[in-house]
């Protein structure tokens, strides 16, 4: 767990005899963007508190590069940038006068810093406008101007998509990976829109009450839930149950089968025999949220 910009071990969280977390282990490192996902109640705002010193901790630790959360909070703290539910904003004041007074609360940000971050979140040409003029997904983008000023190694956010409309999606999906590579970041997204996840994280964190139950990169995941789906492209699939019991029926040119790559030579000779024309033989690929609900047994996201 070298190099890691936030490490949680074994966390686990309390409330009188209830236990909320039970030995709750993950990591991130510089430039992943880790999807932290699982049905509700289930303990992501939870850990996501304890990370950032909002709740005590029952037993294990949080350390963000290096510095233990509750032993040297401020230390640690200050390598963290955050938006948990909504980015707190004066509405009254223009999108560079919110930025203006979050500078003041740190030692070395200047003038050059805000422009930057401002050139970041793509908010140049609006950035004089008073926020209550600002769209959700500008509001977020400034949220996220806010939440980077001082250079954090570690961006948290809470829904980052949510209420955003296709086009705010697609621009806060791109500021993400942005952050991640130019500003080296670790990003940790907790959020119900698994597609957008699957676009955006190279790493996946799936809880369910309270514990841990997957920890692994996107494609692992999502290749575990795959079975041994094959999916054959054909002139037509009419008589193919005819000739292959066990199909499975996709539409009028192609079907799929649960074999091993072995088998993949007598089910192309089957066909040919049968004059069945054969275009494209590929692996079932699944989405995150696929692999999710088998992951978690079919556990629902509201």
């Amino acid at each position: 767990m070298e190099n890691s910009v936030l490490r949680c071990e074994n966390i686990s969280k309390k409330f009188g005899k209830k236990t909320i977390l039970n030995n709750v282990s993950f990591e991130i490192k510089s430039k992943d963007i880790l999807g932290f996902i699982g049905p509700n109640g289930a303990g992501k705002t939870t850990t996501i508190k304890l990370i950032l010193g909002l709740q005590s901790i029952t037993n294990g630790k949080v350390v963000i590069n290096g510095f233990d959360v509750e032993k040297q909070f401020t230390k640690a703290i200050e390598q963290v940038g955050a938006i948990v539910e909504n980015p707190d904003l004066y509405m009254y004041l223009s999108g560079y006068e919110n930025l203006k007074l979050i500078s003041n609360l740190y030692k070395e940000i200047d003038e050059n810093r805000i422009q930057e971050v401002v050139k970041l979140v793509k908010l140049e040409n609006r950035i004089k406008d008073k926020v209550s003029k600002y769209s959700l997904g500008m509001r977020q983008r400034l949220g996220i101007a806010q939440a980077i000023m001082h250079k954090p190694a570690l961006l948290i956010l809470d829904e980052p998509t949510n209420g955003l409309d296709p086009e705010g999606i697609k621009e806060m999906r791109e500021l993400l990976l942005d952050l991640a590579e130019k500003e080296n970041m670790a990003i940790l997204i907790s959020s119900h829109n698994l597609a957008e996840l699957d676009n955006l994280c190279n790493k996946v964190c799936i809880i369910k009450n309270g514990e841990i139950i997957e920890t692994s990169n996107i494609s692992d995941i999502k290749k575990e839930a795959n079975k041994s789906y094959n999916i054959f492209e054909i002139n037509n699939t009419e008589k193919i149950k005819e000739i292959i019991s066990n199909s499975i029926i996709i539409n009028k040119n192609q079907f799929k089968l649960d074999i091993q790559k072995e088998e993949i030579p007598n089910i192309v000779k089957k066909l040919v025999e049968n004059n069945i024309l054969i275009y494209e033989i590929k692996k079932e690929e699944k989405t995150l949220e696929e692999a999710f609900f088998e992951k978690t047994g079919g556990n629902i996201i509201e």
